[in-house]
């Protein structure tokens, strides 16, 4: 198994560098590729800030990638819940956090906005601090 780097995962979703997308298509035509949470992460945070895709677009563009049936993820649930989150209003990042914390009894927070889009989504108990 090899694991790839957010420029990869950018790369193949973007097309927006013809040789670099054609290594890319190399690369995960490798009998299992692991793409890191970090990674994930990171590229959703590229493919918002640098490319300004949208969250629909985003998540559509996971989906895609993560059910390549050669990609393996730490935890295929757990992505499935930050995805549909993160479709539905919550950022990206405050949905991995929420999703990765939900056998907690409680989540503390100053984000006022994270606490109430969040609320009644996990079995993590929201508290704004």
């Amino acid at each position: 198994m090899i694991a790839v780097d957010t420029n990869v995962v950018v790369r193949l979703l973007t097309q927006d560098d013809e040789l670099q997308f054609n290594k890319s298509v190399e690369v995960f035509r490798e009998p299992a590729v692991f793409i890191p949470d970090t990674v994930i992460l990171e590229t959703e945070w590229v493919l918002r800030f640098a490319y300004k895709f949208k969250p629909a677009d985003i998540c559509k563009g996971l989906r895609y990638l993560l059910g390549l049936s050669n990609v393996y993820i730490t935890n295929d649930r757990l992505m499935a819940q930050v995805i549909n989150w993160h479709e539905n209003g919550l950022d990206f990042a405050d949905a991995f956090h929420l999703a990765q914390s939900q056998d907690c009894s409680g989540f503390y927070t100053f984000d006022d906005k994270f606490c109430k889009k969040a609320q009644g989504l996990s079995n993590c108990r929201m508290n704004k601090l």
